[in-house]
């Protein structure tokens, strides 16, 4: 820590603690109680119940989880294999070059996730390829927004490899795709699973993009949380939100399970 004096600790701390609570853990809170509030007219909620979480966790509520789950999944697959990727090729490009992949990367990111929902519903609703309608645009939409993220990530993890190990192993005589797959890609096992993560965390809550491309029988969960409260029962899209969240934390935890195995390997 840069302060080293005990008050200057303190003063920090409660700075931490006026910035962090009434912005990330209070809403969070508000969002866990309305969730099992019965009613709320005042400061809390008035009476506490548990229908909200049987709502939530059965029939097209269970589906649009599992929908979700399935969407991130396969977002962040495909985000990471194209990030990885480019990343991987963009290394061995000049300065000029690695500048021009990474603008063209992090171009979706630069825009509103709505443009980029409909730029993607107007290239597939004519021939040759049309996916309109499909579960393969959601997901298609969804690793096109995170693949940024998974680029960034890799590409920062192979400018810090050492080439030593690379070239030590092409003076053994280790062909490219042996040095790529017993070499490289160890290495960079700590940084793909935390790419994973992070897009399949963002993939989760991809809301903007989604609401104009889903089909009706590929509803992910964010927009029936947004459905729920927008015809009013806002403690019903509380539950939800939290099923999401508790979703969301039991996948990443699992993640970096993962990855802390793989960084002492």
């Amino acid at each position: 820590m840069l302060v080293h004096s005990r008050k200057g600790r303190w003063a920090l701390w409660a700075v931490f603690a006026v910035l962090f609570l009434p912005v990330f853990a209070l809403p969070l809170a508000v969002i866990v109680m309305a969730s099992f509030a019965g009613h709320w007219s005042g400061a809390f909620p008035s009476a506490f119940t548990g229908e909200h979480y049987e709502a939530a966790t059965r029939g097209e509520s269970l589906d649009a989880l599992t929908t979700s789950l399935l969407t991130a999944l396969g977002a962040s697959l495909i985000a990471l294999a194209a990030g990885t990727w480019a990343a991987l090729a963009a290394s061995r490009l000049g300065k000029g070059g690695r500048r021009v992949v990474d603008a063209l990367f992090m171009l979706p990111v630069a825009v509103p996730s709505v443009v980029v929902g409909l730029a993607l519903l107007v290239a597939f609703s004519k021939p040759p390829v049309i996916l309109n309608g499909t579960s393969t645009l959601v997901v298609l939409a969804h690793a096109v927004l995170v693949t940024a993220f998974a680029y960034q990530s890799v590409s920062a993890a192979v400018r810090r490899l050492d080439p030593a190990y690379e070239q030590a192993a092409a003076s053994l005589g280790a062909r490219p795709a042996y040095v790529l797959w017993r070499v490289k890609l160890p290495l960079l096992l700590p940084s793909l699973t935390a790419a994973a993560g992070l897009c399949f965390a963002l993939s989760m809550g991809e809301l903007s993009a989604t609401v104009m491309l889903y089909p009706p029988d590929w509803t992910p969960l964010p927009v029936r949380i947004y459905a729920a409260t927008d015809r009013g029962a806002a403690f019903t899209g509380a539950a939800l939100a939290v099923v999401l969240m508790a979703a969301t934390l039991l996948v990443l935890f699992a993640v970096s399970r993962v990855r802390t195995r793989a960084s002492y390997r």
